[in-house]
């Protein structure tokens, strides 16, 4: 059985390894006459390609972005867009040397014990690599959210590494394009500079969390029990490679209030429209969007591969000690900040799609 495609409406099918010749995405339902190109598909992927700094993987990547299908004279025709990325610097030679032994932390051993083959180049389709395929997709998703609810902005940032959390007193939007790391404070993002420095030349690596903001989302999308937008958000963000936590809103901290603490309080605004005085619910309710923003954010475990001795085992079950070579990122919380974005693009998208589908204009009306 194969599980590479995700969504309903805007249905999104990944392909493609770490070290194969290329990797993409194929993307079925997206709605005919949206404009699109690859410079407006390059410009998410140019947020996320390796080599951008010195505390990203050295891996040298231009991920040019090709669009083999869906799209002419400028304009998506409602057929399958097929999307390629080539990868042009793969080094498979830095993993020789474990061909026969298991990393630890990595899906070595798991993709070995469902499938039997040890395709030890770099992770396969267990690596972060495949995430590149995503955010083209994502960035497809972006161009008809522009067209069809322009009000949609989808914003994605670090506010933790490691112990190294942000202060939202300083938090800032205008700061995330002034460091390396996403951060909306830059004083954290100085401290995580250093912070990261020293992890990175002792041979080390640490984790993060990620926060994603969809604002201008409409009340109703989502469905109730089995459909709902959050059900689908924890999805999308869970199935990022190294992600092992997801929360909305309040998330795990919601466990410590009272309900009185909790319930966003509900009044009328001035434009006729409900608005809340607080989003403790991540503008989610009963599965359904309220109009507030989407709130999610998902901690990402430090990066596996590390030039620190651990211990293992081999193919034949005999024990070894593995130190991972090659070209890694020493928080790779870093990169997934676009992939976030572009996993709430595709899925905010998707169900705006199904909303449109099945309700129309039949929604309720308030006042």
């Amino acid at each position: 059985m194969s599980m590479n495609s995700f969504g309903h409406l805007f249905r999104v099918t990944t392909w493609g390894e770490s070290h194969g010749p290329a990797l993409g995405a194929t993307v079925d339902g997206c709605p005919p006459g949206v404009e699109i190109d690859e410079a407006m598909l390059q410009q998410w992927l140019d947020k996320r390609k390796p080599g951008q700094s010195k505390y990203t993987t050295q891996r040298r990547e231009p991920d040019q972005v090709e669009i083999l299908s869906g799209v002419f004279e400028g304009k998506t025709t409602g057929t399958p867009v097929q999307l390629m990325i080539r990868n042009t610097d793969q080094r498979s030679k830095d993993y020789s040397e474990i061909s026969q032994t298991f990393r630890p932390g990595h899906a070595d051993i798991t993709y070995f014990q469902k499938y039997g083959i040890r395709d030890y180049r770099g992770g396969g389709r267990s690596s972060a690599r495949e995430t590149a395929a995503r955010v083209a997709a994502g960035g497809l998703a972006r161009a008809v959210l522009a067209k069809l609810a322009p009000e949609v902005k989808i914003t994605g940032y670090m506010v933790q590494m490691g112990p190294k959390a942000i202060d939202r007193s300083r938090l800032d939007l205008g700061q995330i394009g002034e460091n390396p790391f996403w951060c909306p404070d830059p004083v954290a993002a100085q401290d995580w500079a250093d912070y990261l420095d020293s992890l990175r030349k002792s041979g080390n690596s640490v984790g993060a969390v990620v926060e994603v903001i969809a604002s201008g989302v409409p009340a109703g999308l989502g469905a109730p029990v089995y459909g709902k937008l959050d059900t689908e958000l924890a999805a999308a963000m869970m199935s990022i490679n190294a992600v092992k936590g997801v929360e909305i809103g309040e998330g795990m901290a919601a466990a410590a209030l009272t309900g009185e603490e909790n319930a966003d309080e509900i009044f009328m605004g001035n434009d006729g429209k409900p608005v809340y005085g607080s989003n403790h619910a991540g503008g989610i309710l009963g599965g359904i969007s309220t109009g507030q923003d989407l709130v999610v954010r998902f901690a990402v475990k430090p990066t596996s591969s590390i030039l620190r001795p651990r211990a293992s085992i081999t193919l034949e079950g005999k024990p070894a000690e593995v130190i991972t070579k090659g070209r890694h990122d020493p928080c790779v919380g870093i990169r997934a900040v676009p992939v976030g974005e572009a996993m709430m693009a595709c899925v905010v998208l998707d169900h705006l799609l199904l909303h449109r589908g099945q309700i129309g204009d039949a929604g309720g009306k308030i006042g």
